[in-house]
């Protein structure tokens, strides 16, 4: 574990940075609730879709086994150093973080069936439904698998993103659901975090 003071100190740069960038990063709550999970299953590898500017690789990190990895994917190179110098702020050695530049639809296919503990998506919710299927194949059993910004799952959930996002949102959650594999959890946290535990079941 970081000293709680150097993490709140890399969250602050971070959410100053995040000002002049396209991205937000998670709030406290958001972020305790993937710190809480990434400790409850001792988390060793983990995989960000959407590194924004490097607050929810913090939170993982705190998070994670002290020797975990985590691997995070962006197509902003600007964020991207941002996060790095969040994650030096914050105590990280460089050897706990892999940054991958790239989209992820193009990224994810290359990285190791069943190595993961937890895949963690922050990006196009559009694509949500393609990262959960990328997700089932990285992850290994007992693995998690989180969407943030996912409050529009709800059948009857508020239409603040785009239409296209919603729908998308809601297909991922409705294909949550329906997978025996999985058990699924909605934590009402920031946006919305949808949460779901992969089962026993070895996946192609």
């Amino acid at each position: 574990m970081r000293s709680g003071a150097a993490a709140e100190a890399a969250l602050a740069a971070v959410r100053t940075a995040a000002r002049g960038a396209p991205v937000r990063p998670v709030g406290e709550e958001s972020g305790s609730a993937l710190r809480f999970l990434a400790a409850a299953i001792g988390a060793r590898a983990v995989v960000e879709i959407g590194t924004g500017c490097g607050g929810s690789g913090i939170w993982l990190l705190r998070g994670m086994d002290p020797e975990g990895i985590l691997t995070t994917v962006d197509v902003d190179p600007v964020c991207q150093e941002a996060a790095r110098e969040a994650y030096r702020t914050a105590g990280f050695s460089p050897n706990r973080t892999r940054l991958i530049r790239g989209t992820a639809l193009e990224v994810l296919p290359r990285l190791t069936d069943g190595a993961y503990d937890m895949v963690f998506a922050d990006a196009a919710k559009t694509e949500y439904p393609d990262y959960l299927r990328a997700a089932l194949r990285l992850l290994r059993p007992g693995g998690v698998v989180l969407f943030h910004g996912a409050a529009d799952a709800a059948p009857d959930g508020p239409l603040s993103a785009t239409d296209a996002d919603a729908a998308a949102v809601r297909e991922t959650a409705r294909a949550v659901r329906e997978d025996e594999t999985l058990v699924p959890l909605m934590l009402p946290v920031g946006g919305g975090l949808l949460a779901a535990i992969r089962g026993g079941d070895a996946r192609g």
